[in-house]
């Protein structure tokens, strides 16, 4: 079967796993998409500690689960998001204003909305985590 989006599959298979109660999961291929919102899922302790493996093929990454993640998913069509739409997209994709995180890619790097926010930056859409 061809992989449609990497990102996608990576995201699900980190979810299965978290619904299944693993302590670990293992996802492969790895790219630097991947690794960046991972980075994001960790800096707000949704995850715990990540280790890339490089295996000179797709590479690998195992990924330490704390139990936090309720549900994590790609938007596609990556859409446009201009600074003043991100309230509308966060009540559309989030189940509460006090928790979950929008995941942009911006042309100052991969970041949250909050991030997003304080550089005054819109971008496209990559996801989101609660």
């Amino acid at each position: 079967m061809v992989r449609m989006s990497v990102l996608a599959d990576a995201l699900k298979t980190l979810n299965n796993a978290e619904k299944a109660g693993k302590r670990q999961v293992l996802i492969r291929p790895c790219s630097k998409v991947i690794v960046k919102y991972l980075q994001v899922m960790q800096k707000h302790g949704y995850i715990g500690e990540f280790e890339i493996v490089d295996d000179h093929r797709g590479g690998k990454v195992v990924i330490e689960l704390i139990g936090r993640i309720n549900k994590c998913g790609v938007i596609s069509p990556r859409f446009d998001i201009k600074l003043k739409s991100i309230e509308q997209w966060m009540s559309n994709l989030l189940p509460s204003r006090q928790f979950g995180y929008i995941v942009l890619t911006t042309s100052l790097g991969i970041m949250d909305q909050e991030e997003a926010r304080r550089k005054s930056t819109g971008g496209k859409i990559l996801g989101f985590f609660y």
